[in-house]
């Protein structure tokens, strides 16, 4: 171990990552989403208080919800009750037997697979721009092009400039990361050896004495991550962190801004055709399912079965449609044909956790996004994760069409924390007083993971779901009310902090709750029933 490179990593780590320099929050309810600001001291959204009151013993129907997004673990014992399955399909038989075009799709489909395998990781938009526009416009010597392409030619200058330098930083980045876990797991390792226990604890560490310099610095390390986070720290659970750090810029590097690499060939399809329309396959579940279980069991976590968690919505079917990488950026296509899909098979609702900052194919996506709207279908999608105001920050796939309308089926989500104080934004969460509808929880989320776990996971991918809940119970409760009145519910009833100062994400300056999205509030449950019962009430009058 070189004590130098050893020191130098570590404390630029302890520096950037915000994660050493403050205590976790574990005194809030793991379902603290579900609850109700006065009874219970946190700024969730009523859920159970609307259960207990409004709507306790009224009837209710069944609401199918698709989640697009990397897979779904259907067998998870919290989901396996409300997942979603095609009555017209025999499973398993190799037939399709409703003949739509996909072949035992019982439990959804998978628009980022093939005959020989799935789609794990894929590249970024940006990459995959860069090269087409590379292909055109390498060989130009001294910016002579024609007229016809010049600006394409600008654009294509931009492009390259940006993807070479987050190229660059990623990479960084990944050395970085690769390099302090390494030096962090040594540390650990040869701490737990000599004290000879499979579990360190500040006191042990403490105690360990020790006039190796490298020794010495292991020790003062990790009493400093016990400082920061706390006598009680696990540090085997920072370390799995720190190597998730690794593993994101790893994929980055590797697959999201590698030109060499081409995920759609084990697809088949071609790739050419935006609006070709059979291909994947029925693996709903992919290589990686943890993103869209943990967002499934947002939505609608079995209520009844005494496991796990509670979801917001009963009643909820989960249509399982895979269309999202792993890493990398979803492709326009493949979005296209997931919300036409989720749309023919029946889904009232659909929930997008996924966004980036390109859409060569946007006419495609348009195209689904009308067809939903037609058919009486509600989007909603995550606002994403970078703390950018959207108004002026692209952000795709979004509600406003290439003619400049917007769709009216649509609702876009920032994602809030626990308390009502300055943080009460999350400070990833994008935001737009034109472009983002509402806010929802999306800090500290507990649910559903792969294999019957349950973790916390933060985003705008978590708000998301909540909000998708939400208007999934209204739709459930009471099926009367258009898509339209469903959205502009939600919108009217979201709750209102008259003059409330919080630090707008980005550049952290203090800025009203209120000037941050359309409504102007937080999604809530309790009163989003009360409003409803009225609107009921005033179409019956009339």
């Amino acid at each position: 171990m070189k004590i130098k490179s050893h020191y130098l990593l570590l404390l630029i780590f302890l520096i950037q990552n915000p994660l050493f320099g403050q205590k976790r929050n574990t005194s809030i309810p793991q379902n603290w989403f579900l609850l109700d600001p006065q009874q219970d001291s946190v700024q969730g959204m009523s859920v159970e208080k609307a259960y207990n009151t409004l709507l306790k013993d009224k009837p209710s129907r069944e609401i199918i919800v698709a989640v697009i997004d990397c897979g779904i673990d259907v067998n998870h014992e919290d989901l396996k009750d409300v997942i979603w399955t095609n009555k017209n399909e025999i499973p398993a038989n190799g037939i399709d037997d409703d003949k739509n075009g996909h072949i035992d799709d019982y439990y959804g489909w998978n628009f980022i697979g093939g005959k020989n395998g799935n789609v794990g990781d894929d590249t970024d938009d940006l990459t995959r721009e860069y090269i087409r526009l590379n292909e055109k416009f390498e060989d130009v010597k001294d910016g002579k092009v024609s007229k016809k392409h010049k600006a394409e030619y600008q654009q294509y200058l931009q492009i390259k400039d940006k993807f070479t330098k987050l190229k660059e930083r990623n990479e960084q980045q990944y050395k970085l990361y690769a390099g302090i876990y390494n030096n962090m797991k040594q540390s650990i390792d040869t701490l737990k050896s000599l004290l000879k226990t499979d579990s360190l604890t500040s006191e042990r560490v403490k105690n360990f004495q020790t006039e190796d310099p490298n020794l010495l610095f292991a020790k003062g390390f990790l009493l400093q991550i016990y400082r920061n986070a706390g006598e009680e720290a696990n540090l085997d659970e920072y370390l799995s962190e720190v190597k998730a750090g690794a593993d994101y810029f790893g994929a980055i590097v590797n697959y999201g801004y590698n030109v060499e690499f081409d995920s759609r060939k084990i697809i088949g399809d071609n790739y050419s055709d935006p609006f070709e329309k059979n291909y994947g396959n029925n693996d709903v579940a992919g290589p990686d399912a943890g993103h869209g279980t943990h967002v499934a069991g947002i939505i609608a976590a079995n209520r009844n079965n005494d496991l796990g968690i509670k979801g917001v919505a009963n009643h909820v079917k989960i249509m399982a449609v895979r269309a999202i990488p792993k890493s990398g950026d979803e492709r326009d296509k493949d979005v296209a044909n997931a919300i036409i899909y989720a749309v023919d098979n029946g889904a009232k609702i659909i929930n997008m956790s996924f966004g980036k900052k390109f859409s060569p194919e946007k006419e495609a996506v348009d195209r689904a996004v009308k067809y939903a709207e037609q058919k009486g279908v509600l989007l909603i999608h995550a606002a994403g994760n970078d703390g950018d105001d959207i108004d002026v920050v692209k952000n795709f796939p979004t509600q406003i069409y290439h003619n400049g309308k917007a769709a009216k089926n649509w609702i876009e989500v920032g994602a809030s924390s626990w308390g009502a104080g300055s943080d009460f934004v999350a400070d990833f969460s994008n935001y737009g007083k034109k472009s983002v509808s509402l806010f929802a929880p999306g800090v500290q989320i507990y649910s559903t993971y792969p294999g019957n776990k349950y973790k916390n996971e933060s985003g705008t991918s978590m708000a998301c779901p909540a909000t998708t809940g939400v208007a999934a119970l209204l739709m459930s409760y009471f099926p009367d009310l258009s898509v339209a009145e469903v959205r502009d519910i939600l919108l009217r009833s979201s709750r209102k902090f008259d003059g409330l100062k919080v630090q707008q994400p980005g550049d952290k300056k203090d800025v009203e709750f209120s000037s941050l999205s359309v409504s102007g509030g937080l999604i809530n449950a309790y009163e989003a029933v009360k409003t409803a019962q009225e609107t009921a009430k005033q179409k019956t009058v009339r």
